[in-house]
């Protein structure tokens, strides 16, 4: 049977907090006159326009921040690429001037090799010249 009573007792404290609670929030919401409530309107309307100045002006903010970063990882970037082409560039010319050097070196050894056997030559047909006038006058 106690439990039955306290059970009676919470149901009525129940409805009389719901009451209460639906009395006030009746009273928060009760119908203003046109004139309170365009000046409600009017309030909220001027802090929504405050609000969203406020998210316009974070955004811009944010923009320019973005495109500053933009603009620091692009000269980065193009640093990077012009030490990148310079590097290229000495590279390629130092394998030019290698090969310059060495086909320079394989024309001088190609240029005595020549001389060597012209000058051989010359000796295999003065040699032979020699032998065939010797032969004639004898």
């Amino acid at each position: 049977m106690s439990e039955e009573n306290n059970f009676g007792k919470g149901v009525i404290i129940g409805f009389i907090a719901g009451g209460a609670l639906g009395a006030a929030l009746a009273l928060l919401y009760a119908p203003k006159s046109g004139k309170e409530l365009r000046q409600d309107i009017k309030l909220k309307t001027d802090d929504y326009l405050d609000e969203a100045e406020k998210y316009i002006a974070e955004a811009k903010d944010k923009a320019i921040d973005l495109i500053n970063e933009g603009k620091k990882k692009s000269e980065k970037i193009i640093k990077e690429a012009r030490v990148k082409s310079e590097e290229l560039l000495k590279d390629a010319e130092k394998v030019l001037e290698d090969a310059r050097a060495k086909t320079d070196e394989i024309v001088k050894t190609g240029k005595e090799k020549v001389d060597q056997k012209t000058g051989q030559l010359k000796s295999a047909i003065k040699a032979g010249v020699d032998a065939y006038k010797e032969t004639k006058n004898t």
